[in-house]
């Protein structure tokens, strides 16, 4: 496998270092349903908070508002990681180049911190990702990864990769773990994040009787305990908000310490529930 070597700098507290040697934000904002001027809003918000890590994807349609955002939020170019995807009918023209670039467009960007192929394709994702591993090595983009793979997505990857992916973007909260895929991940020197880190803010998550008595104990929220949770286990989350109030609290998680006896208790807590797609059983045609 070939990783970029990059000079290394001792991290801040809410950075990690993927395996290529760039460092990318613990906490950033997932943007998805988020559209409009009102995106733009909130993106300016967001960094006046601390962020400075926004997920995006054509998928989304918002990517036009989102550079608009990044453009008015005060915050140089070099201050921000921006990340966006390709999408299923991106992969199915066969022209990732082209999708790449349509992208970088609508954000009003000239290179991309990080790009993910959104799903696995079993009919393209295999020759989608040597076309990435050709704009990663031109400098178009920072670094390249993968979302919803199973361990088997990454097996089949791997085995034909230059480039191995930094990233592989998964639903993942207490209630649907992946701990098999999160080991295999680590083992690979692939970077975990989870997207809908707070399971859409579903009932059977945010009414736990566990997390809210971890909750009290901290006079914290449950959504911070959670993402705390992920960030003991070093996985990076992308919550999406659009309040205020839970934009600050959910980047507001680095003054307080869970248990180890509290992790384990958060850990007992998967039953595999799922609030997004499967991906060995998805209609890629749909996505």
């Amino acid at each position: 496998m070939e990783i970029g070597v990059m000079k290394q700098k001792p991290l801040s507290i809410n950075h990690i270092r993927l395996n290529n040697g760039i460092e990318m934000p613990m906490i950033g904002l997932g943007t998805f349903p988020m559209n409009g001027l009102k995106l733009a809003i909130i993106v300016r918000k967001a960094v006046k908070m601390g962020y400075n890590s926004f997920d995006t994807s054509p998928a989304y349609g918002n990517e036009k508002w989102l550079g608009r955002g990044i453009r008015l939020c005060g915050k140089s170019r070099a201050a921000l990681f921006i990340t966006t995807k390709l999408s299923n009918s991106g992969q199915r023209s066969g022209d990732i180049r082209s999708a790449l670039q349509n992208s970088m467009s609508r954000l009003g960007i000239k290179y991309l911190d990080l790009y993910l192929m959104h799903w696995p394709n079993p009919e393209t994702y295999l020759k989608s990702w040597k076309q990435m591993e050709t704009l990663y090595k031109e400098g178009l983009v920072r670094a390249i990864g993968v979302c919803n793979f199973h361990e088997h997505h990454l097996e089949s990857l791997l085995e034909i990769a230059d480039v191995a992916p930094v990233i592989n973007q998964v639903e993942l909260h207490p209630l649907l773990s992946q701990a098999n895929l999160v080991e295999f991940c680590k083992n690979s020197g692939t970077q975990i994040t989870a997207y809908s880190p707070l399971a859409r803010m579903n009932d059977k998550l945010i009414r736990n009787k566990v997390l809210i008595g971890i909750a009290k104990k901290y006079e914290k929220t449950v959504p911070q305990i959670v993402l705390r949770w992920d960030y003991q286990h070093q996985i990076i989350s992308i919550p999406k908000s659009s309040n205020a109030v839970r934009l600050k609290q959910n980047i507001s998680i680095f003054d307080f310490n869970l248990l180890e006896e509290e992790m384990d208790l958060i850990n007992q807590l998967n039953i595999d529930f799922r609030v997004r797609y499967n991906p060995d059983n998805c209609d890629f045609s749909k996505l």
